[in-house]
């Protein structure tokens, strides 16, 4: 049986990160994806340059049309931008915690623009964190949830990762990206401990979109059946591959993306 996944985030434009990442980490993971919008940007590869907020009962209205009508096997959420959207989108969710929620916080675009509210951090954290299956924060994301300095060692990733779990989510997956290391390691804290996962940084910035390809295709894998732990070591060895084969592309000046489909296009085919 093919899983449904609904992934509910911003627009990209570029194709590069949000909702059109997601439909493509999620075609590429073998599940088929669905996507509620939260908002409209007006974006690059060079940077974020306006932005357009869908409705909070807009939100929940697309949210709820989808699930009256379709068998849904795990939600993503991304963008969410503002306090109500954040409040509209729990409150869809509420009644439907049997399934797999996993919860990327986009907060800071690559290019460094802010892409949700202050305000809307507590909603977030008090509302949203205690449905998520698997939270996705990088470090700054992290930081930015528990009011604390950015973690630059292992040590205080795996802090910041127990502090996250803490909060609600049955795990959390914090992503050590932003070290200042040739090292890219992230951690997995569960009611199991820590379990670290290593890796190489990829030298590239064709980077664009890699927090939301990750946490789709850990929301197919959730949705397929696996382990938090199973749906990291997939995730991150599919996107690593991404990554690795982002040079295959020719789009834009500033972050590429990653390609979705290094597994599947051959030779450009």
């Amino acid at each position: 049986m093919i899983r449904n996944v609904l992934s509910i985030a911003g627009s990209d434009p570029s194709g590069g990160a949000g909702i059109q990442a997601d439909l493509k980490a999620l075609s590429a993971r073998g599940v088929y994806g669905m996507a509620v919008l939260t908002a409209l940007t007006a974006q690059n590869t060079q940077g974020v340059s306006g932005l357009h907020l869908v409705p909070p009962q807009f939100v929940a209205d697309q949210i709820n049309a989808v699930f009256a009508d379709v068998r849904v096997d795990a939600v993503k959420i991304g963008m969410i931008a503002n306090a109500g959207i954040a409040d509209a989108v729990a409150g869809a969710l509420a009644a439907h915690r049997d399934i797999p929620i996993v919860i990327d916080p986009v907060m800071i675009a690559k290019g460094g623009a802010a892409l949700l509210a202050p305000e809307a951090v507590d909603v977030l954290t008090h509302r949203l964190l205690p449905l998520a299956t698997l939270l996705t924060p990088n470090l700054p994301e992290a930081a930015a949830l528990l009011h604390q300095p950015v973690a630059t060692s292992r040590a205080e990733m795996a802090e910041q990762a127990e502090r996250l779990r803490a909060l609600g989510p049955a795990a959390v997956l914090v992503k050590g990206g932003h070290l200042d290391s040739d090292e890219s390691p992230d951690v997995l804290a569960t009611a199991d401990g820590l379990h670290w996962f290593e890796a190489r940084r990829v030298p590239t910035k064709n980077t664009h979109g890699t927090g939301c390809t990750l946490s789709s295709a850990l929301a197919a894998e959730l949705a397929k059946g696996a382990s938090a732990q199973e749906a990291v070591a997939i995730a991150k060895d599919y996107l690593a591959g991404a990554v690795a084969a982002a040079g295959q592309l020719t789009v834009g000046s500033g972050y590429g993306p990653v390609q979705h489909f290094h597994a599947l296009w051959k030779d450009g085919e």
